[in-house]
């Protein structure tokens, strides 16, 4: 009896256009979890594991991937730059889908003096 279990899923089980498709969603401002969504349509269930996988193993799958993050990161950024004189654009919100979908921060500075001791250096000549 043979108990190897079920064939390891792939992503030639998605259409034959699913690069087009995924490239297109993120080029519109599509994040990760709507792509996770449209490939489980395609596929009737899909796993977070399984994405990772794919994105470990399938190298087509996660260079499509990371071509559509760029897609809407830039799709993201455009909206702001082009928004700055519109009073009705929110900019918190915009910003803080930035910080939370794109991993911006805000800048730290950080002081490295003795936080405000004084440090007297004798020099001795020898």
């Amino acid at each position: 009896m043979n108990n190897r279990g079920a064939p390891k899923k792939s992503p030639e089980l998605m259409p034959e256009d699913w690069q087009k498709a995924v490239v297109q969603l993120y080029a519109e401002g599509g994040s990760d979890k709507e792509v996770k969504a449209l490939i489980y349509s395609w596929l009737g269930s899909f796993s977070n594991d399984l994405w990772d996988r794919w994105m470990k193993e399938e190298e087509d799958f996660s260079e499509t991937i990371k071509k559509g993050r760029m897609l809407s990161e830039a799709w993201w950024e455009h909206v702001g730059r082009t928004n700055l004189e519109n009073v009705k654009f929110n900019a918190t919100l915009w910003y803080m889908n930035m910080k939370n979908r794109f991993g911006w921060a805000d800048s730290q500075k950080i002081d490295h003096t003795t936080a405000g001791e004084k440090i007297e250096i004798n020099l001795v000549r020898g």
